[in-house]
């Protein structure tokens, strides 16, 4: 708001503390994310191996 108080110390402290404890939790999830697709990358490079390339030398 325009008329808003400016933050104290303390709640700026407790948000940075926050801050601090988001970031050494890691990034579990975009690890996460990046395994789905290269595990969905390896099944479709297989897939296509399997059933485009055998077929085709037999």
């Amino acid at each position: 708001m325009i008329n808003s108080t400016p933050p104290q110390s303390s709640t700026l402290g407790s948000e940075e503390e926050r801050v601090d404890a988001i970031v050494r939790s890691g990034p579990g999830g975009a690890i996460a994310v990046a395994g789905i697709a290269t595990a969905i990358v390896i099944a479709l490079w297989f897939a296509f191996y399997l059933l485009v390339f055998l077929p085709r030398s037999v």
